[in-house]
C-alpha cells in the first residue's frame, strides 16, 4: 500500500506478529491523528498570522509610500518658498537702492534748480537796475540836447550836440530787455521743471514704498509658512522612520513564518490527504490482523 509505517513495522512483525503489531498500529493511528490535529491547529495559526502580517505589510507599505510623497511635496514647497523669499529680499533691496539713488539725484537736481532760480532772479534784478540807469540817462540826455539847441552855436568841433549812443545802440536797451525776459523765462521754466521733477519723485517714492510694503509682507508670510512646513517635515521624517521600522519588522516576521507556513515543500492539503491515506491504510491493516471480513 506504499505506507512507510507498515514498511517499518514489517521488520518487527516476527517478534509478535499480531499483538505487538496491532498495538503499534493503534499507537501510530493515534499519533497520526494527534499530528493531524496539531497540524490543523498550526495551519489555523499560520493562516491567522499570515493574514494579519499581510494586512500589516500592506498598511505599512502604503503609509511609507504616502509619507515619502508628503515629504517630497514638503521639500519641494520649502525649496520654492526659499527661492521666493530670496527673490523678494533681492527685490526689496533693489527698491531700497533705487529709492536711495532717486533721493540723492532729486536732492542734487533740486539744489541745482534752486541755484538756477536764484541766479536768474539775481540776474533779472541786475538787468532791471541796469535798464533803469540807462533809461534815466537817455531821458536826461534827451532833455540836455533840447536845452543845448537854444544856446549859442557851439564851436566847430562841437558842431552837434551830444545825444549819447542811443541812436546806434538803441538795441542795448532792447537787448537788455530781451536778456531780462530770457532770465524770467529761465526762472519760470526751471520752477516748472522742478515742480514736475518733484511730483515724479513723489509718485515714484509712493509707488516704491507701497511695493516694498507688499513684498515685505509677502516675505513675512512665506517665511512663517516655510517655518511651519520645516517643522511639519521634521514630524513627517520621524513618522517615516517609525513606520519604516514597523514595516521592516513585519517583513522580518514574514520571513520567519515562511519556512513553516509557506515554504513547507508540500502543501497542507497534500499532507492532509497523504496522512488520511496512511491512517486508512493502517486501519485496514488492523482490520485484517483482527480477522475482520473486508468483503
Amino acid at each position: 500500500m506504499g505506507s512507510r509505517v507498515l514498511s517499518a513495522l514489517s521488520v518487527r512483525v516476527s517478534d509478535d506478529p499480531f499483538r505487538k503489531v496491532k498495538k503499534m498500529i493503534k499507537d501510530l493511528i493515534v499519533r497520526l491523528m494527534e499530528e493531524a490535529n496539531e497540524e490543523a491547529e498550526h495551519k489555523g495559526w499560520c493562516d491567522t498570522e499570515l493574514s494579519t502580517n499581510e494586512q500589516t505589510r500592506k498598511e505599512k507599505t502604503a503609509a511609507v509610500e504616502m509619507l515619502h510623497a508628503e515629504i517630497d511635496e514638503l521639500e519641494a514647497s520649502i525649496a520654492k518658498l526659499a527661492e521666493d523669499i530670496e527673490e523678494l529680499t533681492k527685490a526689496v533691496a533693489a527698491l531700497d537702492a533705487a529709492m536711495a539713488e532717486a533721493t540723492k539725484l532729486r536732492q542734487e537736481e533740486k539744489a541745482k534748480n534752486m541755484q538756477t532760480i536764484k541766479d536768474s532772479q539775481e540776474a533779472q534784478t541786475a538787468v532791471a537796475q541796469a535798464l533803469t540807469v540807462l533809461k534815466e540817462f537817455y531821458e536826461k540826455a534827451g532833455d540836455a540836447t533840447a536845452l543845448l539847441q537854444q544856446q549859442p552855436v557851439a564851436p566847430e568841433i562841437f558842431d552837434s550836440p551830444y545825444k549819447g549812443m542811443q541812436a546806434e545802440n538803441g538795441g542795448v536797451v532792447g537787448m537788455l530787455e530781451v536778456i531780462e525776459s530770457d532770465f524770467a523765462r529761465l526762472e519760470a521754466d526751471t520752477k516748472a521743471a522742478e515742480a514736475s521733477a518733484q511730483k515724479e519723485y513723489d509718485t515714484f517714492m509712493t509707488d516704491s514704498k507701497v511695493d516694498k510694503a507688499a513684498k515685505t509682507k509677502d516675505i513675512e508670510h512665506k517665511t512663517a509658512k516655510k517655518q511651519d512646513e520645516e517643522q511639519a517635515l521634521i514630524v513627517k521624517n520621524e513618522d517615516l522612520e517609525g513606520t519604516q521600522k514597523e514595516l521592516d519588522a513585519a517583513l522580518a516576521y514574514f520571513d520567519k513564518l515562511k519556512p513553516s507556513c509557506v515554504d513547507a515543500g508540500v502543501s497542507y492539503e497534500d499532507r492532509v490527504g497523504r496522512r488520511k491515506e496512511e491512517i486508512e491504510s493502517l486501519q485496514e491493516a488492523l482490520r485484517i490482523l483482527n480477522g475482520e471480513d473486508l468483503a
